[in-house]
């Protein structure tokens, strides 16, 4: 498996695929569903399998009208940053001792490599998880196991009880598993904060002879300028 094209040119043939299909277009067209229809895919569109070095996966998009945008955690840059955010910037910022003013838009770690995915790709306006067992268990588990036979070493972020559920996926000793407690504020106390996982995961690429990320925008936004 070379890319995600070919990817779901294969899922689209497969009969849980086409329910699910049916099911998103039929929601769409009757109710406020949540990302904006063109970007259900913008994880896969914005992080090339061939250059997917990072997976952070969360578990449904958010179901507030202008948050959601196909990636995990991210929110557009004229949106608030949402408590979860929030605090994954403070460990950001507490690992590598800076201070960290930006938006919500994690555009830029996606185009890095860091496949933001959610493991629901649509949910109904007000109503989390409503799109949890419509077959998208299905889709993650096809893609986590292209991620997990893919021959390029990755990190996978899990954070949050759901997330660590989905460990026993991951098998290949090729690939580094960072768990820790759900960056929300009624968790992150208990163990996201201090985590370090992301200088241990530029530590597990350097070590892998890979590009590190840039997990402040302002700093990637520099080296883009060089």
């Amino acid at each position: 498996m070379n890319s995600w094209k070919e990817f779901f040119a294969l899922e689209k043939e497969k009969e849980y695929y086409k329910k699910l299909h049916d099911f998103v277009e039929k929601e769409y067209a009757t109710k406020n569903i949540y990302p904006p229809y063109p970007l259900i895919l913008n994880a896969f569109k914005l992080t090339p399998l061939n250059e997917t070095k990072v997976v952070l996966i969360g578990q449904d998009p958010y179901y507030r009208k202008g948050q959601a945008m196909g990636l995990s955690f991210s929110v557009p840059k004229n949106i608030e940053v949402p408590p979860s955010l929030v605090n994954i910037f403070k460990e950001i910022a507490n690992e590598y001792h800076a201070h960290i003013v930006q938006d919500g838009d994690l555009t830029y770690l996606a185009k890095q490599g860091v496949l933001l995915l959610n493991a629901s790709l649509t949910v109904e306006e007000g109503k989390p998880m409503s799109h949890a067992h419509v077959g998208y268990e299905e889709l993650l588990s096809n893609v986590l196991r292209v991620l997990n036979e893919h021959p390029t070493p990755k990190v996978f972020l899990l954070w949050g009880g759901y997330a660590r559920g989905l460990k026993k996926m991951i098998s290949n000793p090729i690939h580094l598993i960072l768990e820790s407690p759900h960056p929300s504020p009624l968790s992150a106390y208990q163990g996201f904060f201090g985590n370090n996982h992301f200088i241990k995961t530029n530590e597990f690429l350097k070590a892998n002879h890979m590009e590190e990320i840039c997990w402040i925008k302002k700093d990637y936004e520099e080296k883009m300028k060089k």
